[in-house]
């Protein structure tokens, strides 16, 4: 075979791989879920959790708060996601147990509400969730505000303002030390 014959048929079957990897490589594309996922969250949602999680998280003077970490968006991904059905049930219920408890006392939605009545409300349901999941049975299911606070702080920790900001983040750690002490007050270690 001489050069020009093996050229063009090298290149023919370079060409032929370029393209036809489309028709191959689509079944690696996404499946389109949306119509599942838009009927458990709704318009607002997203902005509620972040409220929420702010709540939860607020601003400080170290660190930014759960809303600029975004954890509103990554709670629905979780519970879209990784949530079973039962647990995804209890969560958008409980969003909905919360405006309506924020409408029922201050006569306003969740997302109108200032810093302090939030936090008044988020209270006391963090009080009534503590005294269910103290006495409830092994195999009842979570309280909804217990739901909603592990994963706000989850999806803040997770988000890379949680761990390099309100966290000690060394991106490039040195040997492990598995006794460090710890003095009161400093920031814990990401």
């Amino acid at each position: 075979m001489d050069r020009r014959q093996a050229l063009y048929q090298t290149s023919l079957l370079l060409g032929g791989a370029i393209i036809g990897a489309e028709a191959i490589l689509s079944g690696c594309a996404p499946s389109n879920q949306s119509s599942a996922k838009s009927a458990l969250f709704q318009a607002g949602d997203e902005a509620l959790l972040d409220d929420i999680a702010d709540t939860i998280l607020p601003n400080t003077t170290d660190s930014p708060g759960a809303k600029e970490a975004g954890a509103g968006a990554f709670m629905m991904l979780i519970v879209e996601d990784c949530y079973e059905e039962r647990e995804q049930k209890i969560f958008v219920e409980g969003l909905k147990k919360i405006q309506t408890e924020s409408q029922t006392q201050f006569n306003n939605s969740f997302n109108a509400l200032n810093a302090v009545q939030r936090y008044e409300l988020l209270l006391d349901m963090d009080k009534t969730a503590a005294a269910y999941e103290s006495s409830k049975e092994t195999d009842a299911p979570p309280h909804y505000f217990s739901l909603i606070k592990q994963l706000a702080t989850f999806a803040y920790f997770s988000s890379e303002i949680g761990v390099t900001k309100a966290l000690r983040y060394n991106p490039i750690p040195g040997r492990f030390d598995g006794c460090v002490e710890y003095k009161v007050g400093e920031k814990a270690w990401a």
